[in-house]
Formats: C-alpha cells, sequence, structure tokens
C-alpha cells in the first residue's frame, strides 16, 4: 500500500520535502496557493511530482494519509482548519526528513536571535573541524533536499519555532536554544506562553544522552525552564559566573568546560565582535566540543569566521559616514543588540511589517544613541508615537533609496547610518535579504 503525502506550499522547504518523499516511494501531490518559483517548478517536473500553482484543491488534498505543510502556512488558515477536522496528520519537513537521517547526528538551533549567526559558526567550527556535515534548515537547504542529494553524518540545522511546531518524533542529539524574546507573537494569538511552548518543543523528545545547550543569562528561559520535563544533559553558558559544565566569560576569556576537557580563549581573538556574538560563539563552541570537534580546531575556527551577510554586516564608508547593513534585524530585540554595539552617533532606519512590536525596549537606547531615525515602511505610526518625543528628527520614506539618501542627510562625518528595521519587510520587499541588497545597492548610488 503506498502512502499517500500532500505539500502545501512550493518553497524550499516544501520541494525538498517533495523530492525525499518521492525517493522514499511515496505518491506525492504538492500543492501552493501562490505561483511557485521556476527553479522549483523545474525541479518538480525533472522528478515527475504533480503539483498544482495559484490554487489548492481541497478534495486531492483532503484525501491523503499525511500533510507536509510549509512553516509559512498558519494555522489559522481555513485549508488547514480543515485538514485538522479531517484528523490528517499534519508534520513539519524537519519532522519529516528527521525519519530518513539514518545514523547521522544533528545540532539543532532555535532561539529568537542570533541564531542564524550560531548555525553559520556551528557549521564553519565543524566543517573545519573535518566533519561530514552539512548546514540545513531556515539558513541554505532544505533538511530533506539535502538527505535526499547528499547525505552526511552531521546536520547543523537553524530551526524556527513554526518547524517546531509540527514535530512529533524529532529529536536532536545536540539541542540549542540561543535565547527568547517577544516575536512572531502574531502566529501565537499574541500569548507569549505559546511561542515560548514552541521553543521548548526542541528538547521534547531529547532523552538523558542528548545534550541541551541554553542561555543562563536569558530571562524567559530561564523562568519558564521548569514548566517542561526536561530529560536531557545540561550545557548552560553565560556571563554572570564559572560553571562546572558548560561555558562562561571571565577576565576576558572565555571558558569552555565538556567532560573532562577544558579550553580557554581570549575574547579578543574572537573573529565576530560584539556583546550578542559573545553569546553566540559561547552557543556554537559548546555544540561542536560535544559532537566531539578538537580544541585547537574550535579555537582556530573561532578566529577565521566571517560574520553572515545582513546581519551587522558593514557596507561602505562615504565621506566619513559609516553604513552598516542589519537588514536581518525583523524584531525589535535584534535591533536592541544591533543599537547596543554602536559606539558613534547613529541614525537608525527603521521599520516594516510590525509583528506586534513593543518598542519600549529600545528606548533608553535610541535616547542614547540615534540622533534621527528614517522610518522606511508603508505604516510608520507606532515608531512615530513610540519615539517622537526622544528624536527630534525623523522622517518617513517609502523606498530603499529614499531612506538611504535621508540618512545621509541627516550624517555628518563620523557619524553611522544602521539599517536595522526591527520589524518584518514584507511590505515593500520580497524578504529580509532583498531589503538588505536593496539598502546595499542605494549606498553605493550616493
Amino acid at each position: 500500500m503506498v502512502k499517500r503525502i500532500v505539500i502545501l506550499g512550493a518553497g524550499e522547504s516544501g520541494v525538498g520535502a517533495a523530492l525525499l518523499a518521492k525517493q522514499q516511494g511515496y505518491d506525492v501531490f504538492v500543492s501552493d496557493g501562490g505561483l511557485i518559483k521556476e527553479n522549483y517548478k523545474a525541479e518538480l517536473t525533472e522528478s515527475n511530482i504533480r503539483f498544482e500553482e495559484s490554487k489548492h484543491s481541497e478534495d486531492e488534498i483532503l484525501d491523503t494519509d499525511e500533510v507536509m505543510k510549509s512553516p509559512g502556512i498558519p494555522e489559522k488558515n481555513d485549508l488547514v482548519k480543515k485538514i485538522r477536522a479531517k484528523g490528517i496528520p499534519i508534520i513539519s519537513e524537519i519532522e519529516f526528513a528527521y525519519r530518513y537521517k539514518g545514523n547521522s547526528k544533528i545540532i539543532a538551533i532555535t532561539g529568537s536571535n542570533g541564531k542564524s549567526t550560531t548555525t553559520a559558526l556551528t557549521y564553519h567550527i565543524c566543517k573545519h573541524g573535518g566533519a561530514d556535515c552539512a548546514m540545513v534548515g531556515n539558513i541554505g537547504y532544505s533538511f530533506a533536499k539535502q538527505i535526499a542529494e547528499d547525505p552526511k553524518n552531521l546536520y547543523v540545522a537553524e530551526i524556527s519555532s513554526f518547524q517546531l511546531d509540527d514535530i512529533k518524533t524529532f529529536r536532536p542529539d545536540v539541542a540549542v536554544l540561543t535565547n527568547i524574546t517577544e516575536d512572531h507573537l502574531d502566529r501565537y494569538d499574541y500569548k507569549m506562553k505559546n511561542y515560548i511552548d514552541s521553543k521548548f518543543r526542541i528538547i521534547m523528545n531529547q532523552q538523558p544522552e542528548d545534550v541541551f545547550i541554553y542561555c543562563l543569562d536569558d530571562e524567559i528561559t530561564m523562568k519558564s525552564f521548569s514548566d517542561y520535563p526536561i530529560k536531557s544533559t545540561l550545557a548552560p553558558f553565560t556571563m554572570s559566573k564559572q560553571l562546572p559544565q558548560g561555558a562562561y566569560l571571565a577576565n576576558a576569556k572565555m571558558h569552555l568546560k565538556w567532560k573532562s576537557e577544558e579550553m580557554q580563549m581570549n575574547i579578543s581573538d574572537f573573529a565576530v565582535k560584539g556583546k550578542h556574538n559573545q553569546y553566540n560563539t559561547m552557543a556554537a563552541s559548546l555544540a561542536a566540543t560535544v559532537v566531539d570537534i578538537r580544541k585547537e580546531k574550535i579555537r582556530e575556527a573561532l578566529q577565521t569566521f566571517e560574520s553572515l551577510e545582513h546581519r551587522m554586516e558593514p557596507v561602505a564608508t562615504i565621506r566619513g559616514v559609516e553604513f552598516i547593513n542589519d537588514s536581518k534585524a525583523t524584531n525589535v530585540n535584534s535591533t536592541w543588540f544591533a543599537l547596543e554595539s554602536m559606539e558613534k552617533p547613529t541614525i537608525l532606519i527603521l521599520g516594516g511589517v510590525d509583528k506586534g512590536n513593543d518598542y519600549s525596549l529600545i528606548k533608553e537606547l535610541v535616547k542614547d544613541k540615534v540622533k534621527a531615525i528614517v522610518c522606511m515602511g508603508v505604516e510608520n505610526r507606532k515608531i512615530h508615537e513610540a519615539f517622537g518625543d526622544i528624536v527630534s528628527l525623523m522622517v518617513n520614506t517609502s523606498t530603499a533609496q529614499e531612506a538611504v539618501q535621508a540618512a545621509f542627510h541627516f550624517a555628518n562625518k563620523g557619524d553611522v547610518v544602521l539599517l536595522s528595521p526591527a520589524c518584518a519587510s514584507f511590505d515593500l520587499f520580497k524578504n529580509y535579504e532583498d531589503r538588505g541588497k536593496q539598502f546595499k545597492q542605494a549606498v553605493k548610488e550616493l
């Protein structure tokens, strides 16, 4: 009896899951309510996978054993409600991929902020340390597609809360939770508890031989800790005290302690700077240690890592004004980290699609460091209400080019123009990458 699977959404994760499902002998049907990108259509056609675009054929979708839905489709969606009502199991791509991972190991990384950098850094260390590994998930390649086309011994996976919502058996050997701050509350009925529950799902199937890496200094993580039955071996990281096991900072050094091993490294040797990156570095180094990457390899890798595009990325210095692209800051906390690391007077470009943002979190930093705010979004009222009384220079713009020109106009030699929007980008751009690229292009045209 051939099992049927319907895949909703034909993006990176959907197409990846379709390819793996076909390879594993499922009867596969892919349905996307919008248009499917040409390269994805070509992959589906080449593998003889049936698909439809710009519509959902309900009869076909509701006649299946299982549905894999893209993380972008919310539970509130009518079709999702119908699938639930019929009792058809809904899973996420990482759950599907997990079934076919064989004997490989998984380091899974989630958190509101820092997860992309931590994932990229963990992968960089493991690769440098000689591991046969791939970076998958939210960053880079679909997990399922990687397993179908080029299986590895180790997967370093960046995983969003939406992907964790639909796991059943997914069990990472190493789970990393960078931090939890308000984000995506629109998808969790505006209840913080639901969002926290979602993040902690990363360890729900872990056993004592698995490892859970988390931040002792993160208030929400620690407050919620006792709400979940955690069986994993614990590996915390912190800046506030010494630990018998885990990672901590003391006297400008990172100390890494695991089992009987210990390593120390000067913070000044880290290739990525800033306090938030010290947290990311501790998390990544711990994850690599747990999967047996040697100390000297970790040390070398931390000195050679290049930071990610769109994450505090220096673009250019024009007439003494420095431009920084932090388009990946899609929530207020990310912008807090960006501002916290600013040492020069800052012109801040803010705005986009607000996901229930609380701007009071960055009010103090804005007061201390920001001399002008350039709004770049369709709806900027909340930004004006939040900062109107503390920043006298504030202007609305509706393109990256306008925003860059306005910011440059406000800037003097020795200032920084920081694109760190604290919002999603879908009102004016395709995604945060598109926003970052348009920003960089506008800076080059000055």
